[in-house]
């Protein structure tokens, strides 16, 4: 167990440099102009927020109705005894339910559960680890596929869910072999 995370630890050192380096390093090798490309993505994707504004506000407004009205502890408890038998806690239930709408929203969370339960708290860290490996996937759905006119979204919102539900469960499983 120790070798597993000095491992991780020595790793996680070396992936954002890599990544940093990597990609224009690569770009550079297959002869793509990296500056421009990068000045190019940027301005569609300023315009992409632009279009999304409206679209964000409106998931912000109901997740804050939906959390302000309490029903977010009372799902949570009502759902206490079903999250128990697969290892689930029901505190970390909230980045769970918000994470699939929003990243916004989801960040928000994290403040919350330090306050609550203290920065170094398995639940913090498990909420975490899910806000950094799922996506927001009814955001993708809803702005992306919307930008570009997609009307059919056929297999997208249950694969997305699908990968959502497996990456929390490992989240909560993997901070429990980690720091359990």
């Amino acid at each position: 167990m120790e070798l597993v995370r000095d491992v991780i630890g020595v790793l996680s050192f070396f992936v954002i440099p890599a990544i940093v380096v990597g990609f224009p390093l690569y770009g550079l090798y297959k002869r793509v102009p990296v500056y421009e490309s990068f000045v190019e993505g940027a301005k569609d994707g300023f315009t992409v927020a632009v279009r999304i504004i409206p679209y964000l506000v409106a998931i912000l407004f109901a997740i804050g109705m939906f959390r302000a009205s309490g029903a977010m502890d009372f799902l949570a408890d009502a759902l206490r005894p079903v999250l128990s038998l697969i290892g689930f806690p029901p505190e970390v239930l909230p980045m769970a339910i918000i994470r699939p709408l929003t990243g916004s929203g989801s960040a928000a969370i994290i403040p919350d559960m330090i306050a609550q339960f203290g920065e170094d708290s398995l639940f913090v860290k498990m909420a975490a680890t899910m806000f950094g490996s799922t996506e927001t996937t009814f955001y993708v759905i809803a702005v992306y596929f919307g930008a570009v006119n997609i009307k059919k979204t056929r297999h997208a919102v249950p694969a997305g869910l699908l990968a959502d539900f497996a990456a929390m469960l490992i989240a909560v499983w993997v901070v429990r072999l980690l720091f359990g």
